[in-house]
């Protein structure tokens, strides 16, 4: 039977010897706990979370040292080697409690222990000083945890071999000695039997802190060499191994656990110093505010490392000296009596104890500093509390009034600042509120136009109040301000503001659309409106000023580039004869309908093609008129072209297939086809045909001399060679009289007087008839030459193009030029770019004047033109002329 005896000091000495009373060596092994009452008795009715009650044991008889446990009482756990610890704070408010521990075999079989939970008083550990057998109820004793196990029934627990336990042991810190002291003994099953040798290791023995536990070799005595601290560590694992010396005996390796009993050598420490808090005046009493912290590095679970806090002074003591309480136990500060008064009393300093032991230990001194904020206990009032103002109609966002306040409160504290509300006498909500930059000031505005004529006067009540809730029950302050609405000249409004009218296109001039009047809301005026014309594109609308009455002043046009998606819109102004005149604007929108006003006319204006076996050339017809007034079309050939030339319109009729009839010589001719929309509207069209010398669709004109209005190629060569050295002989001319002018001794300015100067070219007239020009008598040689084909006319069978006048608009000015760019590329009347034009014949007389009067400032009278006549006959007489001597 194996003894612990237990001396005094708290040195335990496990003594190990091997009894055969009870046990077989070799016997069977049944799994199941060793007892069937676990007590586990502490020191404290309150129990911590995290706490260690101590262990319980289980066999599995297969060498596992690990077993799944199961606690019946959620607030403990139960590891896996045994250990029971509490998953919350427990009180035993009966002085114990009991539970139940399940635990399972390998074979799957469910065991059962009891559990139970037992308070003791310290003078019940006295037994300390006796010594207990393991055989009897066994003992385990981590920290100041007594565990008490009561052995099963002698079938109901079988050993299968020799095994030691050693249960934890407490060792106090700070011990005095002296060192190394004895702890244990430990000693082997097999001690009688052999001689046996012993060693430690783990934690303090050869792992750190080392050398803080030893063991005698061959007694097994267990030693500590030094004082212990349990802030520093608070428990060691150590493992004893014991081995036969000259015999082959080893036993299993023994966990020990060593804890270090705490004792009261930490002071508690404040966290900080000081604290701050604040604390409003007109708190309740029993307000929390601020709490105060502090900690001890004695074990919490004992009284050691317990604390509770005091207020030990108050600074100032008024009203009274308890105007604070602290919770001992949480630290936190609350407020203990009415009176806190900002205005008197704005901070208070307290002394706060902080005392471990419960309050009976060490004590640390500390101070909580209380800042007493303002409360919201000054209502703001109204400087004037009755405003009369003045405000012009239609403005939004005009200042109508500022109201100024007072208020007794801290200074820019919530308490302190202001905000506004509108309580009556705008319910359509034409005015705001709002806080102005001081705080202490409301502004009144409008936010939306108000209106003479239906409301000319509004009386606005006003209330006041604080960012912050009033402290108990407070008068407001109100303030009423009257406002009159003053009346401004409004402009006449049209009605509807966008009028839509539908019209054909062809409307004539001056019949009358529409009348588009306006009417003034200034109904306390009587005023007089008259109309104009805001913005008229293209021209095509008159006014009547008093009526409002709008006629056609020029024929309109759907196909104009003013008018978009068939809609023509004009701007009509309304201006009433105030002395400040107001303007009103009304849109019209004319919605043209199309007719027919628009000839179909063939795109292509220039072809080429072979004179022997050429496809027929689709020439593609467009119309500006919209369905039903464009195609299908129809073409005929006029005049001469109908010998030479055939036509097939396209399967669509939109298109034209012009053919060869007959092989004609290379050449250029003109191709004259009478184009017809579906209501027979029809415009000749000439194409410019360019005949090659050539089969097929390859068209390749041969290099030939191809006659150019009766001219030979070879003269038209000639013409231009002689033109341009004319031109050459000029340009040496000028280069040389610029030359001779340049050698004058005194130009008009200095050569370094370099300045910008303005040149006027607009100014034209001014003298000598010139404001009346009779053209006709240039035109008079061709007129009397009519078997000259005349560039400047249109022919009559041909209808003149359609350019379309300058736009007002800016923005049209791109489509203004493409339109009429493309107009002139289509004229019928245009002459072709090599035609010859005739100015050889002038007509028998003019009535113009010389030109020889005309003299200029850079004449050539001073220059020598003698090296002309070098150059033969024919600048013989412009050597006359430029040098003055004429015939």
């Amino acid at each position: 039977m194996a003894c612990v005896r237990i001396v005094g000091l708290g040195v335990i000495v496990f003594l190990f010897q091997v009894f055969s009373c009870g046990y077989t060596e070799e016997s069977t092994c049944t799994p199941g706990f060793e007892s069937e009452l676990v007590v586990f008795k502490v020191h404290r009715d309150h129990l911590h979370r995290g706490k260690r009650l101590g262990r319980v044991t289980f066999s599995n008889c297969d060498g596992r040292t690990g077993t799944l446990f199961q606690s019946s009482d959620e607030w403990f756990d139960v590891d896996t080697d045994g250990t029971v610890t509490l998953k919350r704070r427990v009180d035993l408010h009966e002085g114990h409690k009991v539970f139940s521990v399940h635990a399972w075999d390998s074979s799957g079989k469910k065991h059962t222990v009891s559990v139970r939970v037992e308070l003791v008083h310290h003078h019940e550990d006295h037994h300390m000083d006796t010594v207990m057998n393991i055989s009897s109820p066994q003992m385990e004793s981590p920290s100041d945890v007594l565990v008490l196990r009561f052995p099963k029934s002698s079938t109901g627990l079988k050993r299968a071999k020799r095994g030691w336990v050693i249960p934890p042991f407490n060792v106090p810190e700070n011990s005095r000695g002296p060192f190394p002291m004895k702890l244990v003994q430990i000693k082997s099953d097999f001690s009688n039997e052999a001689q046996m040798q012993y060693k430690i290791t783990g934690e303090g023995a050869d792992l750190d802190p080392k050398g803080t536990f030893t063991i005698e070799r061959l007694s097994g005595n267990l030693f500590v060499t030094r004082p212990l601290d349990r802030e520093t560590k608070a428990s060691y694992r150590l493992i004893a191994h014991a081995t036969g010396v000259g015999v082959n005996i080893t036993e299993k390796p023994l966990e020990i656990i060593v804890n270090v009993l705490d004792q009261n050598d930490n002071m508690p420490v404040f966290t900080q110093n000081p604290f701050n808090g604040n604390v409003p005046e007109a708190a309740d009493k029993g307000h929390e505010f601020m709490t105060v912290t502090a900690t001890d590095a004695d074990d919490p679970d004992t009284d050691n490392g317990v604390i509770r806090y005091s207020i030990i002074k108050q600074d100032p003591e008024s009203p009274n000296a308890n105007m604070f309480q602290i919770n001992s136990v949480t630290g936190g500060i609350r407020v203990n009596s009415l009176g806190l008064d900002r205005e008197k009393w704005s901070k208070y300093t307290l002394t706060v104890v902080v005392t471990d032991m419960e309050g009976r230990g060490y004590s640390t001194t500390g101070t909580a500093v209380i800042t007493v904020t303002d409360s919201n206990d000054n209502a703001p009032q109204f400087d004037q509390t009755s405003h009369t103002v003045s405000v012009p109609e239609n403005k939004v966002g005009a200042e109508v009034a500022k109201l100024t306040v007072t208020d007794g409160d801290e200074e820019g504290s919530p308490a302190w600042s202001t905000k506004y509300r509108i309580i009556s006498g705008d319910k359509d909500g034409f005015f705001s509120v709002s806080t102005g930059p001081s705080q202490l000031e409301g502004v009144i505005t409008t936010v939306k136009p108000l209106d003479f004529e239906k409301n000319k006067q509004y009386i606005l009540s006003v209330i006041v109040e604080n960012d912050e809730p009033f402290v108990g029950s407070l008068a407001t302050s109100t303030a009423t301000v009257t406002v009159n609405v003053e009346d401004v000249n409004e402009p006449p409004e049209f009605n509807p503001k966008e009028k839509i009218i539908y019209k054909p296109e062809n409307v004539p001039v001056d019949s009358e659309l529409v009348s588009y009047t306006a009417s003034d809301p200034d109904i306390g005026k009587s005023q007089k409106i008259m109309y104009k014309i805001g913005n008229d594109p293209a021209g095509w609308l008159s006014v009547n000023q008093d009526t409002g009455m709008i006629k056609v002043k020029k024929p309109m046009d759907r196909e104009s580039s003013y008018v978009k998606d068939g809609k023509y819109k004009a701007i009509i102004l309304a201006v009433d004869d105030d002395n400040t005149p107001a303007t009103g604007t009304g849109t019209l929108i004319i919605e043209l309908s199309d007719v027919n006003d628009n000839a179909p006319v063939i795109n292509e204006r220039t072809i080429e093609m072979c004179n022997r076996g050429s496809a027929p050339v689709l020439l593609s017809i467009t119309d500006k008129d919209d369905p039903p007034y464009a195609g299908p079309f129809t073409v005929e050939t006029q005049g001469e072209t109908s010998k030479n030339w055939s036509t097939v319109m396209n399967d669509t009729s939109t298109g034209v297939f012009l053919k060869l009839k007959s092989t004609l010589k290379q050449g250029e001719y003109n191709v004259v086809l009478r184009v017809f929309d579906r209501e027979r509207l029809f415009q000749d069209n000439t194409i410019q045909v360019t005949v090659c010398d050539c089969e097929g669709d390859d068209v390749q004109c041969n290099p030939v001399n191809i006659p150019l209005a009766g001219i030979p190629l070879s003269g038209v060569l000639g013409i231009l060679g002689a033109i341009l050295l004319l031109l050459l002989l000029a340009l040496l001319l000028l280069l040389f009289m610029r030359r001779k002018r340049s050698t004058k001794k005194e130009p008009l300015l200095p050569e370094d007087d370099i300045r910008d100067n303005i040149y006027y070219y607009d100014e034209e007239g001014g003298g000598e008839d010139d404001q009346d020009y009779d053209l006709s008598v240039l035109h008079r040689g061709l007129d009397n030459r009519p078997e000259v084909f005349r560039n400047d006319v249109a022919p009559t069978f041909m209808p003149a193009p359609q350019f379309r006048p300058r736009p007002a608009n800016p923005e049209e000015i791109g489509t203004f030029i493409d339109d009429n760019l493309n107009a002139a590329d289509n004229d019928p009347t245009a002459p072709p770019y090599d035609s010859l034009l005739v100015f050889d014949y002038e007509g028998g007389g003019s009535d113009a004047g010389s030109l020889s009067s005309i003299n200029s400032s850079s004449s050539g009278h001073d220059q020598d033109y003698d090296f002309l006549n070098d150059w033969g006959p024919r600048f013989k007489k412009l050597a006359d002329m430029f040098g003055g001597e004429e015939d």
